[in-house]
């Protein structure tokens, strides 16, 4: 059965304040995911001591990977990652909108790959929203659009995942909901997974959305100690099918 797994690294920062890049690895292989979508990580950056984060996670789990920069100054750089054991293919990373003129706020981007299970091909998005509201509207707004999921290349079976930095009772969400049915209700259940912080998830903004193809059979945050430290989040994992046509 196919598994994802969705992951705020921290830059791989964890709540003891320790860089240990390891850790990170350490937590996604013991749950031996098919599909890796990792947010806020860091490339050759000099606070996290110059190491590309992206390629060196995988390179321990033994998957290829595809890297967007939302964000670039001078040689280092932060952002997504998509890593997966599967044949795939990227289709395209980029940046989504931002507000001009706002202080503080950090440019945020997608990727959107291909991958292939034993001949069917699923779209993975991952995205990391921003922190305003207003920001993440428009940032919603164009990932249902012409480029992303309304991109007349995206047919078949799709999943969003990421950390959207909005609740379920947020437009932003709402607007994504309308498009792709959030995995924790797919199941029937009211939604209790939660992700964040790590150490006491009390708010659910790391989610999963999917298209009617995919049947969703099991969503759960791994709470083991290591887990609760490597990160301010937990990874969100996502157990699913492909439904017979």
């Amino acid at each position: 059965m196919p598994r994802l797994l969705t992951y705020n690294v921290h830059r791989c920062v964890g709540v003891d304040r320790k860089l240990d890049v390891a850790r990170i690895v350490g937590v996604i292989a013991e749950h031996e995911p098919d599909i890796v979508c990792l947010q806020e990580l860091d490339v050759g950056r000099a606070r996290t001591g110059y190491v590309d984060q992206a390629r060196s996670i995988a390179d321990g789990l033994a998957m290829t990977f595809h890297f967007h920069a939302a964000m670039r100054v001078e040689a280092e750089q932060y952002g997504d990652a998509i890593l997966t054991l599967r044949p795939e293919r990227l289709v395209k990373s980029g940046p989504l909108p931002s507000i001009r003129g706002v202080p503080g706020l950090e440019p945020r981007g997608a990727l959107w790959s291909v991958i292939d299970f034993d001949g069917v091909e699923l779209n993975v998005f991952n995205t990391h929203l921003g922190l305003v509201p207003r920001e993440q509207r428009l940032q919603a707004a164009a990932l249902v659009g012409p480029d992303w999921l309304g991109h007349s290349d995206c047919v078949g079976p799709t999943l969003l995942t990421g950390d959207f930095n909005a609740t379920s009772l947020t437009r932003p969400y709402q607007t994504l909901a309308r498009r792709l049915a959030d995995c924790q209700r797919s199941l029937g259940l009211k939604p209790s997974v939660k992700t964040f912080p790590s150490s006491f998830p009390a708010i659910r903004i790391d989610h999963c959305f999917t298209s009617p193809e995919l049947m969703v059979t099991g969503v759960r945050a791994p709470f083991s100690p290591l887990a609760r430290m490597a990160s301010d989040h937990l990874p969100l994992i996502i157990d699913f099918e492909f439904r017979t046509p």
